[in-house]
């Protein structure tokens, strides 16, 4: 029997468990999202990398991206590596249940995903300014808002618990 000794989410404390413990949740969480797949001797990774840099010509090609861009942008194998996925014990859950975690720092996509995010950030800052809170003092400064904008007393506020929020969005909606 092999043990796991892991350092758990959102807290400072360590989970021990059992390997196969950790192998059956993440089958589990692996077929109810339909979403990651064992990659076993199936590396992807090339083909990812000549997909993508082909995109990135034919957007410099057709003038979507400058060409400092289109090199900012560009992938070179041996900067990058397949994302993963990785579990952390949620320690303060009975179970205790495995937060899921992708691992993508080195995908060969995040160069694109910075830069859209740079791109589009400031746009959704704006847009998303009045509606977005950010800390609890500005929160209670909202609060003390309700009677100018017609809250009634009777207005229930709630918080929701989303479970598998990425796996639940299909990657051609999401795009």
């Amino acid at each position: 029997m092999y043990i796991v000794l892991q350092k758990t989410d959102k807290s400072k404390v360590f989970h021990l468990g059992k390997l196969q413990d950790y192998h059956k949740k993440s089958k589990e969480y692996m077929e109810k999202t339909e979403a990651y797949e064992c990659l076993h001797q199936n590396n992807p990774l090339s083909n990812l990398i000549e997909r993508t840099n082909k995109y990135l010509l034919n957007l410099r090609l057709t003038k979507w991206i400058t060409q400092k861009q289109y090199e900012q942008l560009g992938i070179k194998s041996n900067e990058v590596e397949v994302a993963h996925l990785y579990y952390l014990p949620k320690a303060h859950k009975p179970g205790p249940p495995l937060h899921p975690i992708i691992s993508g720092f080195k995908h060969p996509t995040i160069k694109i995903s910075k830069f859209l995010d740079e791109l589009l950030r400031p746009l959704f800052n704006k847009m998303a300014s009045n509606i977005t809170v950010t800390s609890r003092t500005e929160l209670i400064k909202q609060l003390h808002q309700w009677p100018i904008c017609n809250i009634r007393q009777e207005t229930l506020f709630c918080t929701m618990d989303v479970l598998d929020l990425y796996t639940m969005i299909l990657q051609t909606e999401g795009i």
